[in-house]
């Protein structure tokens, strides 16, 4: 008679994730799965444009809040994403006096992915099919080594964004546009 060895998966709390060493890692948890990611400096340099330009528009206009790739949205005991920039609508906030100390309960409106080397098709494919299973309206996934994007409305692609194009911000950040120019541009300090 043939076996199956069933691996158990540890249920990690938020306490355990914090605890965590802050050692240059990001981790996110996905299907009870620890996964770290170390990012670059490209990575993070187009992560902190993307959420520079949300915050001044989302600011001006009260949208809601943006927040970096620090923030846990804790979607299931399984499964803790943390996007490299995150919106959080107003409407999601509304009755909230501050944010939680700890992880966000669900998740953004608008997740901003900016693939790094270690990132895998299968892993970013489980990553939007979590965040489209528990409200995520709309996600961005950046790719600097092809100077491109894709936006998802759905876990599969909606469309493919050329260097020459401009992200959209459509019914979730209403007047948002940033060109993926600027994402891309080469560095002169002369």
């Amino acid at each position: 008679m043939v076996g199956t060895v069933m691996e158990t998966v540890k249920s990690w709390t938020d306490a355990e994730l914090m605890a965590l060493p802050n050692d240059g890692y990001k981790r996110e948890l996905l299907q009870g799965e620890i996964i770290m990611s170390p990012a670059g400096s490209e990575h993070g340099r187009i992560s902190f444009l993307v959420a520079a330009a949300i915050d001044r528009h989302a600011s001006r206009l009260g949208l809601g809040l943006v927040v970096d790739s620090s923030t846990g949205f804790r979607l299931t005991p399984d499964d803790l994403l943390s996007p490299d920039v995150g919106f959080i609508s107003k409407a999601r906030l509304s009755g909230m006096k501050r944010l939680p100390r700890g992880f966000f309960p669900g998740a953004p409106d608008l997740a901003v992915e900016v693939l790094s080397p270690s990132d895998t098709p299968g892993r970013t494919h489980d990553k939007l099919t979590a965040y489209f299973a528990h409200g995520v309206h709309l996600v961005w996934v950046i790719n600097p080594a092809e100077r491109n994007a894709l936006v998802y409305r759905t876990p599969e692609a909606d469309r493919l964004l050329r260097v020459t194009d401009s992200l959209d911000g459509e019914d979730v950040l209403p007047g948002f546009t940033l060109p993926l120019a600027e994402l891309f541009a080469e560095l002169s300090f002369e």
